[in-house]
């Protein structure tokens, strides 16, 4: 037979009225003593109380709800993830949408989120124009803009910092001596853009021109089908900054396909520092995002202004790491290297 909250009471020698105050935190302060007792016969008997009539005598669904522009790119999929865990920790069920990649469907998201009453919405915009924003600020619910910057007078966002990040990785390509370099950015977002302008200051700071930019969706297959027009014309470039890390790998096998030797002919740096990225040949060189720490203050935001806070606007900004492998020229050691078995298979070579 269940536990109920009357066999709570009983064991604790209160009221059920008591208990749901501890259970739901209010509307009224219980003594500490009896907060106590209550807590331990909560343990001791094993109660579990049940959320959806919780949630319906609170007119509210106890979950946060998230919105990924595409579930199926790995660094969306690693940051739901990482805000999965976070929710998670704090006791809030995650809701995912996956916009897959159009405005309406992001709505149709966003409104059936609130429908079902979630308490917070974090998401990931596939656009940044002003019907998105008129429908995240009309919303009813706490909202977190992630990975995107919106109006930072309106909205709260949380970012990594995709031009210094950008401007890094420009710099060490320029560190191994290239001076034609190009690069192949995603659709028109914020995280684009900037990544752009890193890029270009990167080379103006070096007293370079302006470097060739090629716009391509982010994917493995735009990437692997734009590197002949990033080779095209008398100069081609020696050296490629690429704006996403599944778009690098799929230039990488383009650049494999077409002969050419990649870091000796063609230098790669790309960004985002999805997993994956250590496991090509050669390893690819990215701007690696500081997933945990960003899916961390987006939903530490969200979840300290369900209590009937509010959210300051603004646009919190958290550092990149640049992490070195071979597909700029640096060395490509790979930490989980597989020993091989000489001709005879009795020896290692090392």
């Amino acid at each position: 037979m269940a536990v109920t909250r009357a066999d709570v009471a009983r064991r604790a020698g209160t009221s059920p009225a008591l208990v749901s105050y501890v259970l739901n935190g209010g509307p009224r302060k219980v003594a500490p003593a009896t907060e106590e007792r209550i807590l331990l016969a909560i343990k001791e008997l094993g109660y579990r109380p049940n959320a959806v009539a919780r949630s319906l005598r609170m007119a509210r669904g106890h979950s946060l709800g998230l919105i990924l522009p595409d579930s199926s790119n790995p660094y969306f999929a690693l940051l739901a993830r990482a805000v999965e865990e976070v929710a998670y920790r704090h006791g809030y069920p995650l809701l995912v949408g996956n916009a897959a990649d159009t405005s309406e469907r992001e709505i149709g998201y966003l409104h059936a989120f609130v429908d079902r009453q979630v308490e917070g919405i974090l998401v990931i915009p596939t656009a940044e124009d002003e019907v998105l924003e008129e429908e995240f600020a009309k919303v009813g619910v706490p909202l977190v803009v992630l990975d995107r910057s919106l109006d930072d007078a309106a909205f709260a966002n949380v970012v990594a910092a995709s031009v210094d990040g950008s401007r890094d990785a420009v710099r060490h390509l320029i560190e191994h001596g290239h001076t034609k370099i190009a690069c192949l950015s995603g659709p028109a977002v914020s995280v684009s853009e900037e990544r752009v302008a890193g890029f270009q200051q990167a080379l103006a700071d070096a007293g370079l021109e302006p470097g060739r930019v090629l716009s391509r969706p982010f994917g493995g297959s735009a990437g692997y089908d734009a590197l002949p027009a990033l080779l095209e014309g008398p100069e081609p470039p020696t050296a490629l900054f690429v704006t996403s890390d599944l778009a690098a790998m799929g230039l990488l096998r383009a650049a494999f396909d077409l002969g050419l030797d990649v870091p000796r002919d063609l230098a790669v740096v790309s960004f985002d520092g999805i997993e994956y990225a250590a496991y090509t040949r050669p390893g690819l060189t990215t701007v690696s995002q500081p997933i945990t720490q960003m899916a961390e203050v987006a939903t530490q935001l969200l979840i300290d202004a369900l209590g009937g806070g509010s959210i300051p606007p603004g646009t919190r900004v958290l550092p990149t790491e640049l992490v070195r492998r071979g597909s700029c020229g640096c060395s490509d050691e790979f930490a989980g290297a597989i020993a091989k078995v000489d001709a005879t298979g009795e020896g290692v070579v090392p």
